[in-house]
């Protein structure tokens, strides 16, 4: 992230008192009798990054699928401040500030990547089927509003130069950060985002962690991801929670986390499966 790019996200920046905690309260998740999620807590702050972490098969998709509105929990809650986001469908929780990126890339591979951000606005937009079919002044000038945001959001994650061109001819670490910048482009005040590293050759997940860190640092939004590649979790996260079997192990700062004799014993007993992730 330059400084140039920096700057083009100033004005979206986010005041940190604006941008309530995140809250997961007590969570369970059951399926057919099988427990996924056992009593899971923790608290994502404001402006920070707070890292999901734990072997294969401990909880962290169940649990961010609950935070997303994916699954709704057997037990517990979700709360975004004051709101309780437990039950709401995800087009909800974009209207609430709250984004979130794909694992697998969940874009148009044949639109540009401007019209993929663009669809990262229609929670944003006004109007509806009619009046975008009358092509009304008003309509149009919003999406020339929506376009120019979308295009200073491309510019921000330094990817302006492929706004025309389609997702399918993007080498894969820019499609991952068309993937992030069509999730900013609901203005989010809390960013999920799922294994943002996924995929990465070792220059693209710098970029990536120097993306994330852009994102506090230059907007002060919160993020909250879920990731396998420790040394970028250990590198920008401000927080840590682990998960063993669906229950919360630890919960901390990255040192302190990584030294947590129970977090080592789960790490260890993962096996080389994990660390080959």
């Amino acid at each position: 992230m330059t400084a140039d790019t920096a700057r083009a996200g100033a004005d979206a920046r986010t005041d940190r008192a604006d941008v309530p905690e995140l809250r997961v309260e007590g969570v369970g998740l059951r399926f057919a009798g099988i427990t996924a999620l056992d009593d899971v807590s923790f608290t994502v702050r404001p402006g920070t990054v707070h890292a999901l972490i734990g072997p294969n098969g401990a909880g962290k998709s169940s649990c961010f699928n609950v935070i997303c509105g994916v699954y709704h929990p057997t037990a517990g809650r979700v709360r975004l401040g004051d709101t309780v986001l437990t039950g709401m469908r995800p087009h909800r929780l974009a209207r609430l500030g709250v984004g979130r990126s794909f694992q697998n890339i969940a874009l148009s591979q044949h639109s540009t990547v401007l019209d993929n951000v663009m669809l990262g606005r229609h929670s944003l937009t006004r109007g509806g089927f009619l009046s975008g079919g009358l092509r009304l002044p008003w309509v149009a000038r919003q999406e020339r509003v929506h376009a120019r945001r979308a295009a200073e959001i491309c510019e921000f994650l330094g990817i302006a130069d492929r706004l025309d061109t389609p997702v399918a001819a993007l080498p894969y670490g820019v499609a991952k950060l068309v993937d992030v910048a069509r999730a900013l482009a609901v203005e989010p005040r809390v960013l999920l985002l799922d294994e943002p590293a996924a995929g990465l050759n070792a220059v693209e997940t710098a970029v990536m962690a120097s993306t994330i860190r852009a994102l506090r640092d230059a907007l002060g939004i919160s993020v909250l991801l879920v990731e396998h590649d420790m040394g970028l979790v250990m590198g920008i996260a401000d927080r840590v929670s682990v998960l063993d079997f669906g229950r919360l192990i630890a919960d901390g700062e990255p040192a302190v986390v990584q030294r947590d004799p129970e977090v080592v014993r789960a790490y260890l007993g993962a096996g080389d499966s994990e660390e080959q992730q």
